[in-house]
């Protein structure tokens, strides 16, 4: 069952209309809504403002009124291409007034925002809570939430405010900027806290919240990122610490179950935002200050070719790189590509078994954001880069291949890597191949490619990301490793400064 994120409101939406008449009783008139000093009374209003925190995963992946955030996750990267040119894409035109990029800013610092009231409000609150256990529970969810935040600041801007207050005064409007790994680090505190605090598991019900799996996976996966970044040996070691701790979790037999409509929250499944259509789903409204209809669903518009459901019949196609990348008997291929038409290189691993609402531009599929096999190559990576035992990263490897070539009986591909190879260099382009094939149009290529260049893994270039139209293509390093800072927020905050060169 799904559990619908809405935000509600318990601050006053505006002033009431006051009679003339000089009756001191007419002038007594309560808010039309809680206000904040009302609210935070009971177990039960923090448990709706913890919702209000999930809430801002839903303007992350929706229609969002025509202004999606899918070319953000899926474009920047050598593993999905389109027809046509976007500066998400092509580079050349990505600029500081970029609406998507702009909205994905914003709504992060709103994850965030609310976060730091919520906790804020659990550290003032006293003897509201009965059960301890729920109060570490909501404290554990939205540190996740703001840790998460935290990482996509760093992933996509590389620097931003480091902002684990609420800001009430003048002085604090006007937060420093982040440098080098900051906001990562801040990720890895809140994710390293979440995980002590959150629950093994959710009943029914409320299915999707996040776990002590989903904080330990998230955490493994950041430090991953920062010792890659940083070759930092004991950060490796770390994450293979946290990947230790999940419990309960499995790949399961079929990989098209974690991109299938009728399978979500699976074994697999770490975290995904908990898309409906259900109950008057409205794509033109906001899912907060609790109204009675807004938007809930998510949106693969662009993964379905010729269909009005993506913005003016716009697809996001595999690049040839990614066809070739493939054994063409790998079962994982034709779950992920249109087999049937490779001329068109269509994307079918999201639109294969959806479920949209009425509109066409709405989903009840789930956006996977992490699942095991994502963390089982991390593990591999995170063991073979800290001197571990290469044939116990080899083997984390072989498990997700295995499990694509056994949901065809008898099936050969793809094959297992032999578990006697040493050199370093080869297992990590391994890992590398790994991840393309099995995380392909799933928004995790432009991270992992983001890394592996600062690291000096690889070198991205205009020739890399193999683009249906290369001759837009105008990538240069270190420039685009990051997006620029939205104009928004430099005209508000005097102390952020642009990205270099944009």
């Amino acid at each position: 069952m799904k559990r619908k994120f809405r935000l509600y409101s318990f601050f006053v939406a505006g002033l009431l209309a006051i009679s003339l008449s000089c009756n001191k009783d007419t002038l007594n008139v309560p808010p039309v809504n809680a206000t904040e000093a009302d609210y935070f009374s009971s177990e039960a209003e923090f448990d709706k403002a913890v919702l209000g925190v999930y809430a801002r995963l839903t303007d992350l992946y929706n229609h969002n009124v025509g202004t999606h955030m899918q070319p953000l996750y899926f474009l920047p990267g050598d593993d999905v291409t389109r027809t046509g040119n976007d500066p998400f894409e092509h580079f050349a035109t990505l600029n500081a007034s970029n609406g998507n990029s702009s909205r994905f800013y914003q709504m992060n610092y709103q994850m965030i925002g609310r976060a730091n009231l919520v906790i804020q409000k659990l550290d003032e609150e006293s003897g509201v809570y009965t059960n301890s256990a729920l109060k570490n529970t909501h404290r554990g969810e939205v540190l996740f939430l703001r840790g998460w935040a935290f990482y996509n600041l760093w992933v996509y801007y590389g620097k931003a405010p480091v902002v684990t207050e609420r800001i009430s005064s003048i002085a604090n409007l006007y937060p420093a900027e982040s440098s080098g790994t900051q906001l990562l680090d801040q990720a890895i505190t809140d994710l390293g806290q979440a995980a002590t605090l959150l629950p093994a598991t959710w009943p029914t019900g409320q299915r999707g919240r996040v776990t002590a799996n989903s904080a330990n996976g998230m955490l493994g996966k950041v430090l991953v990122f920062r010792a890659t970044v940083n070759k930092a040996a004991a950060d490796f070691t770390a994450a293979i610490t946290a990947f230790n701790k999940l419990s309960g979790v499995s790949l399961v037999p079929n990989f098209a179950d974690n991109f299938d409509a009728n399978k979500e929250n699976n074994a697999e499944s770490l975290f995904e935002f908990q898309a409906s259509t259900a109950g008057g789903d409205n794509i033109w409204l906001p899912n907060e200050f609790d109204g009675a209809i807004g938007t809930m669903s998510s949106y693969w518009g662009y993964f379905y070719e010729g269909n009005t459901r993506s913005n003016n019949n716009i697809n996001y196609l595999a690049t040839t790189k990614l066809i070739s990348a493939f054994n063409t008997t790998d079962p994982r291929f034709a779950l992920t590509i249109n087999t049937a038409s490779t001329s068109t290189k269509q994307l079918i691993k999201w639109s294969k078994n959806d479920l949209t609402g009425g509109n066409g531009n709405s989903s009840a599929n789930n956006p996977r954001i992490l699942r095991y096999a994502d963390v089982l190559l991390l593990k591999a990576e995170a063991i073979l880069q800290s001197g571990g035992s290469t044939a116990e990263a080899i083997g984390l490897i072989n498990q997700v291949r295995t499990r694509a070539r056994t949901m065809v009986p008898g099936g050969t591909a793809p094959a297992d890597y032999s578990t006697a190879e040493t050199n370093k260099t080869t297992i990590q382009n391994w890992i590398m191949n790994e991840r393309f094939i099995e995380l392909a149009a799933e928004g995790h290529r432009w991270p992992d490619l983001k890394r592996w260049h600062m690291a000096g893994i690889i070198t991205l270039n205009n020739a890399f990301f193999d683009p249906i139209n290369a001759t837009a293509m105008s990538f240069s390093a270190p420039k685009n490793l990051v997006f620029p800072i939205p104009i928004s927020e430099l005209d508000r905050n005097k102390n952020i400064t642009q990205n270099t060169d944009y």
